[in-house]
């Protein structure tokens, strides 16, 4: 569902650059910085929650409890807040999709079709990530009795997200 929130959000980035939204945040780098502090304060938010329910939890089955009692509407809307907050991936939509237009056809028209087929990549790549990755963390977290630690260690790897997020140019 996380897959599904991040390529409705790829979707309305496509929108966004397509209609200007791109010339706009080089014309205003007020707005792109009011833009990644939203970002930045978001993935702190993430961060924290995370290590404070490591923090709260005593064990690997209160976090699998914790984790499962998410809903699909709540990890959709995470997936797609977080790629929305998220001011480079957004550049990178506006940076990316133009350099595949020909001046010769209509350049919105072009964008769209662009940013529709590299969101459903995307849908894809995250979707077999997501999947490989459950797994190989099942394994791995009963393996080494890393269950009750990921909590944290997302905590902190959002942490750094956000702190690289901050200091970047």
């Amino acid at each position: 569902m996380i897959s599904a929130g991040i390529f409705v959000a790829g979707l309305l980035q496509t929108l966004l650059v397509a209609f200007g939204l791109g010339q706009l945040l080089q014309a205003m780098p007020p707005l792109v910085w009011a833009i990644k502090i939203v970002g930045v304060l978001y993935l702190s938010w993430l961060g924290l929650n995370l290590l404070r329910v490591w923090f709260k939890s005593g064990s690997a089955s209160t976090c699998t409890s914790e984790t499962k009692s998410l809903g699909s509407t709540r990890l959709m809307y995470q997936g797609l807040l977080n790629n929305l907050m998220n001011p480079k991936a957004l550049l990178f939509f506006s940076m990316f999709l133009p350099q595949f237009t020909n001046v010769q056809f209509n350049l919105t028209a072009q964008i769209l079709v662009l940013g529709v087929v590299l969101s459903c990549i995307a849908l894809l790549v995250n979707i077999f990530f997501s999947l490989s990755f459950s797994k190989l963390g099942a394994v791995v977290g009963n393996k080494f009795k890393l269950g009750r630690h990921i909590d944290g260690i997302l905590g902190v790897i959002f942490l750094g997200l956000a702190a690289r997020l901050a200091t970047s140019k």
